[in-house]
């Protein structure tokens, strides 16, 4: 009943705001409780959630960025494309950028992929709609979906990254998510091989559970180097009939120094 569920909810609120007046939340990346002030709670959000307790410090760091270009990703480009654009074409529309894969957001990224690490992701989920949210807003996605991990990876690694910052990426922006995508053949690590080599490394190696006629596309993932695994999770999406997809990412490599 309406009611029941209203009264439960409302229960869960004083419950949590009794253990933040015990346990003052602390900020997921640095360790340390908020004194200045924090991002604040998005749309949809929860206020006793770990990830509204990002400190304003870890916030502005892990945020700066310099510009980049929607097309590509890379920095320094302008909102309609750069001059790298025309030679790397890419399977997405557009594609919204945390910051650059390098000091304490590489650290974050890291520390997310673990198994305890779902409060880093879920703040940096928090700080991608907070910095992107009224563009990613602009450009009319329906459904957020996760760049998938083979099952034999994950069960080793036990988590995947890319499914919680999706999670909570929709979850602030009030969007359906899924696991849309399957990776149906165990790759190698793309960081192990030359970056002439990771096109072909990930050629067929997704595909979509189901048709997704119409369906506008908000593609995640932790960190981007050349874009090849991106690319072929979008045409696994196109193939199965998405309008459009976009991307968002946490971290791109502007050097060749992680996998993508």
């Amino acid at each position: 009943m309406k009611w029941a569920r209203l009264l439960r909810a409302q229960a869960s609120r004083l419950a949590a705001g009794g253990l933040d007046l015990l346990y003052p939340p602390r900020c997921p990346i640095c360790r340390r409780e908020p004194s200045a002030g924090h991002p604040g709670t998005m749309p949809g959000s929860e206020s006793a959630s770990v990830a509204a307790s990002v400190c304003e410090m870890c916030a502005r760091a892990l945020s700066a960025d310099l510009g980049r270009c929607l097309k590509c990703g890379e920095s320094g480009g302008a909102a309609d494309g750069c001059r790298l654009c025309p030679r790397r074409p890419h399977d997405w529309r557009h594609i919204a950028v945390l910051s650059s894969y390098a000091g304490a957001l590489r650290e974050a990224v890291l520390r997310a992929k673990r198994p305890a690490g779902d409060d880093v992701a879920a703040a940096l989920a928090l700080l991608i709609v907070r910095k992107h949210g009224e563009r990613l807003a602009s450009w009319d996605v329906g459904r957020v979906v996760p760049v998938p991990m083979h099952w034999l990876r994950r069960s080793i690694r036990g988590t995947n990254a890319a499914d919680e910052l999706s999670r909570r990426i929709a979850r602030l922006m009030g969007l359906p998510h899924s696991r849309t995508l399957s990776r149906h053949r165990a790759t190698r690590m793309q960081n192990e091989l030359p970056i002439a080599d990771r096109p072909h490394n990930v050629q067929g190696a997704f595909r979509s559970r189901r048709r997704i006629d119409g369906e506008r596309i908000l593609l995640v993932d932790d960190v981007v180097t050349t874009g090849a695994t991106l690319s072929a999770c979008c045409r696994a999406l196109l193939a199965a009939g998405a309008e459009t997809v976009d991307v968002a990412v946490v971290a791109k490599a502007d050097r060749s120094t992680a996998a993508d």
